[in-house]
């Protein structure tokens, strides 16, 4: 059975075709749309999403909120430049980072952002990250005022680029809400007001939930047998009212719909034998990939992914590998544009 290893998801993508920036209008990207059912694929524009939808579906979002997580300063004392990238929250200022230069960045040392605003470095953790604490002085009232003032929004590395003030708007969803991933849950790009007010008028239900993508998202499968791939931990939360949402759209006959692999991978870490999923919070480390399927999810919308990623064997799980890998080659040969600011697919 091809798909079991990593290297059944290597393929060559032209550089130019990894999307640098974002297009002009979030809705104006291409979609593909990808039926499991005929295995028929055929190419269409993200406007076009609501024809694919039936009253009494539902939508669901990932609402979480890119932080300006990337923290760029100099050592105190050296004055050479260093970097803080944030990964999550511990409480009272302090946070989960990666720091560069790692060697140079021991526990004891600081780092000075902006006058007021420097950061501790704390102690090292068993992954080799480091645990900091985030110090403020006047200007500044409080740590989140300091990193929306001059943190950067964590650019994925494959985008070959300084950030600028038009990320700050376009690598963040228009529904995001609550803040901690440190990469966009990137399917969600490209959605825009009137697109969902098209899916409201169509009768298409939404229902939210909360998966905080963290920087383990980026890192390819290095294992030959995926099997021994180590996932990153992300936290998660599921609303009542999605839940509700859920087990009412499964008694209707409706289709469940999900926005990007985060959802996916929310949805599946709470799944039920009846194919509803229950409400809470919690970490996840799933890792949905063949021959297993999602169980909760009908219908699936994503954007193209990394080589050898765990986001592509997510996607095959889900249609299917040698449909999947097909899709992937006929998107190099119709020049779609790949990852976070690129173009999408729908897998019906």
């Amino acid at each position: 059975m091809h798909g079991l290893l990593t290297a059944d998801y290597d393929f060559a993508l032209p550089p130019e075709l990894i999307a640098q920036s974002p297009l002009a209008r979030r809705d104006a990207s291409r979609l593909m749309v990808v039926d499991r059912v005929a295995g028929t694929i055929s190419h269409r524009t993200f406007t076009d999403l609501p024809e694919l939808t039936t009253p009494g579906d539902l939508m669901v979002v990932n609402r979480s909120r890119v932080v300006k997580a990337r923290l760029l300063g100099t050592r105190v004392g050296s004055g050479a430049p260093a970097e803080i990238f944030l990964l999550q929250p511990l409480g009272d200022g302090r946070y989960e980072a990666m720091v560069s230069p790692g060697g140079k960045l021991k526990p004891g040392r600081l780092v000075e952002i902006v006058p007021g605003f420097t950061v501790e470095i704390i102690e090292v953790t068993e992954r080799r990250t480091r645990i900091v604490q985030l110090r403020i002085a006047p200007p500044f009232n409080d740590v989140e005022q300091a990193i929306d003032a001059h943190g950067h929004i964590p650019l994925p590395p494959y985008i070959d680029r300084a950030d600028d003030a038009v990320d700050v708007d376009r690598y963040q969803t228009v529904y995001a809400r609550e803040a901690g991933s440190v990469a966009a849950p990137t399917a969600g790009l490209h959605f825009t007001p009137e697109l969902l007010a098209a899916l409201d008028a169509r009768g298409v239900r939404r229902g939210e939930v909360v998966l905080h993508v963290g920087a383990g998202t980026f890192k390819p499968v290095e294992a030959d047998d995926p099997a021994e791939h180590v996932m990153h931990e992300e936290r998660f939360s599921i609303p009542d009212a999605t839940a509700q949402a859920l087990v009412e759209t499964r008694a209707a006959g409706g289709r469940v719909w999900a926005v990007g692999t985060t959802s996916v991978r929310t949805l599946e870490s709470v799944a039920q034998p009846d194919r509803t999923v229950r409400a809470g919070e919690g970490e996840t480390r799933i890792f949905i990939r063949p021959p297993a399927r999602p169980r909760v999810v009908d219908a699936l919308v994503t954007n193209f992914h990394l080589p050898r990623s765990t986001l592509i064997m997510l996607v095959a799980a889900f249609a299917g590998y040698d449909l999947t890998m097909r899709a992937y080659h006929e998107a190099i040969a119709q020049r779609y544009r790949f990852y976070s600011y690129g173009d999408a697919m729908a897998v019906l």
